[in-house]
């Protein structure tokens, strides 16, 4: 019997569309720790195949695949032709889900945790002692704290770091889409996150469009270690 693979992520490459299932490319991260004696795993990349109508009903688009987690299960096979399948490893999709992401779990808590703080007993001296503490909230000096975590936050960044985006936020073009950085390089840049907590070096940032237009190696390694924020540096349009 076939083997069955189960696979979590994003896609690493464009959708590419055929008559009747699209493709595209992802990667999975190798284990962090291997057993005594034997060497670290490494990265596999696997080009997955969907029939369209499959698809279709994730309500997936060409561009919210590259951002959104998806998981995938089906069976490896061998038998795709080359120039179908660029990855290591074709998969035959039986099934394909979109997982939900952090931002979604955050926005239904808040209300949910808010609502027993509102509820606290009154006593009949809190609408004599409430104007007092007011007052010394507005006096109380709010700017200087954020300043500090704001700059803290800055010096353990790369150096030239100029602001941390929302990895969300940043816009990869076509052509660098097309490309497939240098598998033992990223690794490298992966080893360093997992030692020093950070990259390497910023992202260049087109300002104002948020447009990628350096780095694509550090935005993949961000993507893969799931980064929610990244260094960047910005490029001002002429």
């Amino acid at each position: 019997m076939p083997h069955k693979i189960t696979l979590t992520g994003s896609a690493t490459g464009p959708l590419r569309e055929y008559d009747r299932y699209v493709a595209f490319d992802m990667r999975e991260k190798g284990s962090p720790s291997a057993p005594k004696g034997l060497k670290k795993s490494t990265f596999i990349s696997y080009t997955v195949f969907v029939a369209k109508k499959a698809f279709n009903k994730t309500g997936l688009t060409k561009k919210s695949i590259m951002h959104e987690k998806i998981l995938i299960q089906g069976e490896p096979t061998l038998d795709i032709p080359i120039d179908e399948c660029p990855g290591e490893v074709g998969v035959i999709c039986f099934q394909i889900t979109v997982l939900p992401n952090k931002n979604d779990k955050e926005k239904n808590q808040p209300d949910e945790k808010k609502e027993p703080k509102q509820e606290a007993p009154a006593t009949s001296e809190a609408p004599q002692n409430t104007e007092p503490k007011k007052q010394e909230e507005e006096q109380a000096p709010v700017s200087q704290p954020v300043a500090k975590e704001e700059k803290t936050t800055l010096s353990n960044q790369p150096k030239g770091t100029q602001d941390l985006l929302n990895f969300d936020d940043i816009i990869v073009p076509e052509e660098f889409l097309k490309t497939r950085p240098n598998p033992e390089k990223t690794q490298k840049v992966i080893d360093f996150v997992n030692r020093t907590g950070r990259l390497d070096e910023p992202l260049t940032i087109e300002k104002g469009s948020k447009i990628l237009k350096d780095g694509y190696r550090r935005y993949i390694v961000a993507k893969t270690v799931k980064m929610d924020k990244v260094p960047v540096v910005y490029e001002y349009q002429k």
